[in-house]
């Protein structure tokens, strides 16, 4: 398992209440409901580490 790495994230009141609520409704904690949502986005996108492979060498231009 890759190392984490710890940030600081400014959020208001009322947009961390709901992402409080939805994260007990779902029985996580809030980081790891934010951790959840970021992995979904990243899937979503076509941008996550697990679905990406290596780049491949560039190709020879001789």
């Amino acid at each position: 398992m890759a190392a984490k790495k710890t940030f600081v994230l400014r959020i208001d009141e009322h947009t961390y209440a709901a992402l409080e609520k939805w994260a007990a409704d779902e029985f996580r904690s809030v980081n790891g409901q934010l951790e959840w949502i970021i992995s979904q986005a990243l899937k979503e996108h076509s941008r996550s580490p697990k679905e990406n492979k290596a780049p491949s060498a560039p190709a020879d231009e001789s």
